[in-house]
């Protein structure tokens, strides 16, 4: 996947573009041959990141909070969670792949774990909803909850969200009773 970067990134994208650009032309033209440039390149870049994301406005904060390429659930737990087993279905009527949970360890400790995932490309997307939990999500958080409270066990929860699903087919799969009739439309 191409690097994507924002408006107030654009300078440090430039300047890994030209250490790209120069490590292919090192490696064409013998070992060695641009380690010192591409290693000053990289120094430069490192600084300038530092110095760009020191000083980001309110909006800028959100653009990274929002980043096409941020890390999502799945990532987090891959890279924190060993052991990782995840629960399925909320065992009153569906899973709902929006929200993702299980057991693992974090440091060595056992936890419930318990997130959002949204997806990283389009199948993955649908798959999961676009992350907007249905009511059947939000009752195996409830159920993950009552495990973790069951056994002592400490529980981390990752929250990435938009809202909630709308649906009409949803209000009726949140409540045993029967849910009103669909408005119409004037």
């Amino acid at each position: 996947m191409a690097a994507h970067y924002l408006e107030f990134e654009r300078p440090i994208g430039e300047l890994e573009a030209k250490i790209e650009e120069l490590s292919k032309l090192s490696d064409t033209a013998g070992p060695g041959a641009f380690d010192a440039e591409v290693e000053a390149l990289r120094q430069r870049a490192t600084e300038l990141r530092r110095q760009t994301y020191a000083h980001l406005d309110a909006w800028q904060k959100t653009q990274i909070a929002r980043h096409p390429q941020r890390p999502h659930f799945v990532d987090y737990v891959s890279g924190l969670i060993e052991e990782f087993v995840e629960l399925r279905g909320d065992r009153k009527f569906a899973d709902d792949q929006a929200i993702v949970g299980g057991l693992g360890r974090f440091r060595g400790q056992p936890v419930v774990v318990i997130g959002q995932e949204k997806g990283h490309d389009t199948n993955s997307r649908i798959k999961h909803n676009f992350g907007m939990g249905r009511p059947e999500g939000f009752r195996k958080v409830v159920r993950l909850a009552d495990l973790a409270e069951q056994f002592g066990l400490p529980m981390l929860t990752f929250v990435d969200t938009t809202a909630p699903t709308r649906a009409w087919s949803a209000r009726s799969a949140a409540s045993p009773r029967r849910s009103p009739a669909r408005p119409s439309v004037a």
